[in-house]
């Protein structure tokens, strides 16, 4: 099975080349949310990832609900130049019932680009064939029930073993600092997220996602 997208990619490089200059042009001004979902896409695909496992470091109760402080603290952490009136704004956008927290869950969903609905089923087609156990994550287990290795010129030559090959794989979907071999559905979405705001076409991307998952 070919590698996802790689963050070397010619589409991935277009897209956050595109998605800075639209971030300089706003500047300071407008959509604090669109400023934060523009600031992800300058950093590649793995930007929207990034931000999210960020934000699960500081739910330290692991409820997937961040308080103001927590939401404040991460989107500082993030980079992004917001006044405190912004912050309460975007929070109170995000804090749909008025518990005091935000669900990072729906937060994310709202910040990575919007996928048409053909998007999004041929990316949870690909999930589904990955996640062979059924439990929402894709781990090396999966991967060696619809991964075949053997064909993969580092173990040929016996310079990698499967298991290494494999963590490569899952990496694609993971930050350095935060790899931990298993994709979550979020993770593996928010990557593919990144990638389809780089192709108008719909019908391409669902051939690129049908040919590098044999769907």
């Amino acid at each position: 099975m070919p590698r996802p997208q790689s963050a070397t990619s010619r589409q991935e490089t277009e897209m956050a080349s595109k998605s800075l200059r639209e971030l300089q042009a706003v500047g300071n001004s407008g959509d604090p949310v669109q400023r934060l979902r523009l600031l992800c896409l300058s950093r590649g695909a793995h930007g929207i990832l990034g931000l999210g496992r960020m934000f699960r470091r500081m739910d330290e109760d692991g409820n997937k609900n961040l308080n103001k402080e927590e939401f404040t603290l991460g989107l500082r952490e993030i980079g992004l130049e917001v006044t405190d009136e912004e912050i309460n704004e975007m929070f109170t956008k995000f804090d749909t019932d008025g518990s005091g927290s935000v669900n990072l869950n729906e937060f994310l969903v709202h910040i990575r680009p919007p996928l048409s609905e053909s998007r999004n089923k041929v990316i949870q087609e690909a999930f589904n064939k990955m996640d062979k156990t059924g439990d929402g994550e894709i781990t090396i287990e999966d991967l060696k029930n619809v991964y075949n290795v053997k064909s993969h010129p580092l173990y040929i030559s016996g310079e990698q073993d499967e298991d290494t090959i494999m963590k490569k794989f899952l990496g694609n979907f993971e930050q350095d600092a935060t790899r931990d071999g298993k994709v979550t559905k979020e993770e593996f979405f928010n990557y593919y997220a990144g990638i389809s705001a780089s192709i108008d076409n719909d019908c391409y991307f669902d051939l690129m996602m049908r040919q590098a998952y044999k769907l």
